[in-house]
């Protein structure tokens, strides 16, 4: 009777305790990004395995507690992501969310991760306004940006003498901002911004933009845009023989997916600026060969950049002590990451993660020599280079 009436007692305790308090049981970090749309292979269900990865060569567990991942998909739309973190963070016990792929998403998430001082990993939207106006000192920029995605590649093509340019956006905040930045760095460069022209996120057909673009007469065509719009767009714009004509392509975001999914036929040629590639050194290449036997895929920088995080995240938790986000924020920012994504690197007090960056070309198809042998490593550039020093901060952490 004692044990029946024992287990019916605890039962009873638990139905009426709090779920948040329930789900203390286990550290919960949420995977929440785009898993069935225009980002699906930009980090999506292989960020939830990166993710996998980084817990379990963390050891599974911290603060004597397991580490649970959950995983969702936003379908791109910020009042869903929304409605997902403040259901995570409030009742289910989540400390920390990663990926957040759509710069949109990340703003709307990262309003309420600030609010209820909870960790916001950014490893798949771009806007600087996640680290400038939008900053938090629990959120955390640990990718790429629209200034770095638009300096590496811009600078490049204008060296060539690609000095006047025709810009083709996303119409929505990374397409916006990677737009601002890109035309900005064209004028202090001594180039012409000829038009520009924005496009709905996801749209199949990008003919009345590309004529637009060929009308122009610039010489760079630039895509302001990732995921399929990025491979929509460079596969019409050879349709409609822009290359054919004498214009060059620049693609400002591309990740090693969308080289896959256009062939090294139509992607020759191309110059983007990747935080990652798998074959840059040893280090990058063993891990990249662990998640290839996992997903049969190699990754891109958006899921190397989440088991970066995810692992530099879990560290700070052991670090101090606590789950709880402005103590883990402030180990986050005193600790050098140590793996090999960005070995050393070390995080500014807005948030930026300060990683060197790689300028890559796409190889012709006769110069890859295996599979998933797609970028020429141009060269290493310094993140003291490539991103925008915190003199120029709109961060109100930030120290004048």
């Amino acid at each position: 009777m004692t044990t029946r009436w024992g287990a019916l007692l605890v039962a009873s305790t638990l139905a009426l305790m709090p779920a948040a308090a329930r789900a203390q049981d286990a550290v919960k970090i949420g995977i929440l990004n785009d898993q069935s749309g225009n980002y699906a292979e930009f980090g999506g269900l292989g960020s939830v395995e990166a993710a996998k990865l980084a817990i379990e060569d963390f050891g599974g567990s911290v603060l004597g507690k397991p580490i649970e991942i959950v995983a969702a998909d936003h379908q791109n739309k910020p009042d869903v992501a929304a409605g997902l973190a403040r259901r995570w963070y409030d009742v289910d016990g989540v400390t920390a969310i990663a990926d957040l792929t759509n710069s949109a998403v990340a703003l709307a998430v990262g309003g309420i991760a600030k609010e209820r001082q909870k960790v916001a990993l950014y490893n798949g939207p771009a806007t600087t306004r996640l680290f400038n106006e939008d900053c938090s000192a629990t959120g955390f920029m640990w990718t790429f940006d629209t200034a770095t995605s638009a300096k590496g590649t811009a600078l490049s093509v204008l060296r060539e003498g690609g000095d006047s340019w025709y810009i083709i956006a996303a119409d929505y905040a990374f397409g916006h901002q990677l737009t601002a930045d890109i035309e900005a760095i064209v004028a202090a460069n001594g180039g012409k911004t000829l038009g520009t022209v924005r496009a709905p996120l996801s749209t199949p057909d990008f003919s009345s933009f590309l004529l637009q673009a060929q009308a122009s007469k610039a010489k760079i065509v630039a895509f302001a845009n990732a995921g399929t719009d990025t491979i929509n767009s460079v596969k019409q714009a050879g349709e409609f023989g822009l290359v054919d004509g004498g214009q060059k392509l620049a693609a400002m975001v591309v990740v090693l997916s969308d080289v896959h999914g256009l062939g090294l036929d139509k992607a020759k040629g191309l110059i983007t600026t990747t935080a990652y590639y798998h074959d840059a050194d040893k280090p990058s290449r063993d891990w990249a060969d662990r998640y290839m036997a996992r997903t049969k895929k190699m990754p891109g920088m958006i899921q190397a950049s989440v088991y970066s995080s995810v692992l530099h995240y879990l560290k700070a938790v052991k670090a101090a002590g606590t789950a709880a986000g402005p103590a883990v924020a402030a180990k986050m920012r005193e600790m050098p990451v140590e793996d090999f994504y960005a070995p050393g690197a070390k995080v500014r007090e807005d948030g930026r993660l300060m990683n060197d960056m790689l300028l890559v070309e796409v190889k012709a198809p006769a110069a890859s020599k295996a599979p998933w042998d797609y970028f020429k490593v141009v060269r290493r550039i310094p993140a003291s280079e490539i991103i925008a020093p915190l003199s120029e901060s709109k961060c109100s952490l930030v120290k004048k």
